[in-house]
């Protein structure tokens, strides 16, 4: 017979790493670093098409980007407008990446603090351990990823205002994206590193390997600023959707691999 769930058992695992991360200032800052470069190089590619926008150079860019692009519209509006469409491809890297830094401590790190053994001869079953261990990880993630969207619209729409004199942030697809997206691309992150942490002994090696999921959203990313790949709601849809299915999947993985008697064998 299956372990009842129960969240109060869930709530203090989350409450134990959460607390943990606390402690750990060197993985806060790497955590706020990406937020910081994913804010303020936007705002320096908006601001450097604003600060000259007639000039013709940017026309050349523009019809790189877009062939057909009729003589009547702005070349930097057309610019400023593509990097956003563009730059939420990047952004989805935050909600993947800190997830892995600190899930990638779910049990590999456990392991080197040798505080494992102690969690898992607890009456905590393997759900209960997973949903709280998630938890720690999501909730920073996510908390951060919106944090840092709200900047984002504040850098931007403060830079693009005396030339554009409208706010163009939050659009509907960033706000679908950051919503809805996001949260998914933290889930597929988490799940990644719960895994790998689960079958590896060190946590830095964890990091390492799951850090190798990102590439694959690098090149898409770079296929967008390429020309090859055509960035927009439809688009971003598509990967949410995928990444939803691949969440599915992590999360079966994730519980079997988060047996107790099957950890306790392993590393005892």
């Amino acid at each position: 017979m299956s372990e009842r769930f129960h969240w109060r058992r869930a709530r203090a695992v989350f409450w134990k790493d959460f607390l943990d991360l606390r402690k750990n200032p060197g993985l806060i800052v790497s955590m706020l670093a990406l937020p910081v470069v994913l804010v303020i190089v936007p705002g320096v590619v908006v601001y450097s098409y604003v600060r000259n926008p007639d000039d013709p150079n940017l026309r050349v860019l523009a019809t790189y980007y877009d062939a057909t692009l009729p003589l009547g519209v702005n070349s930097a509006r057309f610019l400023i407008e593509r990097t956003l469409t563009d730059w939420f491809g990047l952004f989805l890297m935050m909600p993947v990446f800190v997830p892995i830094l600190i899930s990638s401590q779910a049990v590999a790190g456990e392991k080197e603090r040798r505080t494992l053994e102690p969690l898992l001869a607890s009456p905590v079953t393997a759900a209960e351990l997973m949903v709280g261990k998630s938890l720690a990880s999501l909730v920073p993630a996510v908390a951060i990823s919106w944090a840092a969207f709200l900047l984002f619209c504040a850098v931007v729409d403060a830079v693009a205002w005396p030339f554009l004199k409208v706010l163009l942030m939050p659009n509907a697809m960033w706000l679908f994206g950051v919503a809805v997206i996001a949260p998914l691309f933290a889930f597929f992150g988490n799940g990644i590193a719960v895994v790998i942490s689960a079958r590896v002994a060190e946590a830095r090696l964890a990091q390492q390997l799951a850090g190798l999921f990102v590439l694959p959203l690098v090149g898409l990313v770079g296929g967008q600023v390429a020309g090859f790949l055509q960035a927009g709601p439809e688009y971003y849809a598509i990967q949410g959707a995928v990444v939803l299915l691949l969440d599915c999947v992590l999360v079966v993985v994730g519980v079997r691999l988060f047996d107790r008697e099957r950890l306790i064998s392993r590393w005892t």
